[in-house]
């Protein structure tokens, strides 16, 4: 079986159409389709069918895209066992971060790492949680962060574990108040983030629990345009303390959000069954530091 007709299939799924996934493999259009329609004959099932101008996956189709998956993170992983023949002289380490709370968890581990191992290229890629341990899963990423709590086919390490307040405009009726439960946001517009990220599902869950579905306002993926959005009088918004602290707004308030209280869990994870290289282990390694953790 040709590991490239492999890899075409997975990103023909991912990318949603023939011709965006020439453009992540750097072929042609009509090369991807050759390559998808040769696995197609060899293993004799058809993997994807037509709807509109989106190709779809066959129950054959399903079968075969996850185990692609595997394959191609096995070969991954044997290419990356090979590399560490280099030890810490050399070789990749890739590595996903998330769009929220990454500068002030993270940036200080860049310049550690580069100076104990100059020789290994860091690779960073930055998506929402979601996104990042599909990543993971497909071993296209060595280590990513991610908000807890993460599938079993993960395995983990702590990093931080930060409650999660709400920020309100200053002149909000609300802000008033030292704290605040759920129930008490019913009527609240909120402002949530862009598709993947890993807070909004508990923060719909927290308003289910308090009885009552989330007003949602709007949604960004950018933490600075969130944080004018809420001074502007549009909404809440939900940021981790820690990051809020570091974001201080003077037309903004920070208030402890509670019944029930949320937390942003933030760990390292890689695949449970992936090989996990030298470098990766070094960047763990890195996380019971507190000089360079912060902890």
């Amino acid at each position: 079986m040709d590991i490239r007709a492999l890899r075409a299939f997975v990103e023909v799924v991912r990318q949603g159409g023939f011709s965006r996934a020439a453009e992540v493999v750097f072929t042609t259009q009509s090369t991807v389709s050759k390559a998808v329609r040769q696995l197609e004959d060899e293993l004799g099932f058809r993997l994807l069918e037509r709807v509109g101008h989106k190709s779809r996956l066959t129950e054959a189709g399903e079968i075969v895209y996850r185990r692609a998956l595997s394959i191609l993170a096995q070969r991954d992983d044997l290419k990356a066992e090979l590399e560490e023949l280099r030890g810490l002289e050399g070789g990749t380490l890739r590595l996903g971060f998330p769009l929220i709370g990454s500068s002030i968890l993270f940036a200080r581990w860049f310049a550690a790492f580069r100076s104990r191992y100059p020789g290994v290229e860091l690779r960073l890629v930055e998506h929402g949680s979601k996104k990042l341990e599909e990543l993971v899963l497909a071993g296209e990423l060595d280590l990513a962060a991610s908000l807890l709590p993460v599938g079993e086919e993960f395995a983990w390490q702590e990093l931080r574990r930060e409650p999660v307040d709400l920020l309100l405009a200053a002149d909000h009726p609300l802000a008033g108040r030292e704290t605040l439960a759920f129930a008490d946001l019913a009527e609240l517009p909120l402002i949530l983030y862009g598709e993947g990220f890993a807070l909004n599902p508990l923060i719909m869950a927290a308003c289910r629990t308090a009885g009552f579905p989330p007003r949602v306002a709007t949604r960004s993926s950018q933490l600075d345009l969130v944080v004018e959005l809420v001074a502007s009088g549009l909404g809440g918004a939900f940021l981790p303390r820690l990051i809020a602290e570091q974001r201080p707004h003077p037309a903004t308030k920070r208030i402890p959000v509670g019944a029930p209280e949320i937390y942003w869990h933030m760990a390292l994870i890689w695949r449970r069954d992936g090989y996990l290289s030298h470098a990766a282990q070094a960047w763990l390694a890195m996380a019971g530091d507190p000089d360079v953790s912060g902890g």
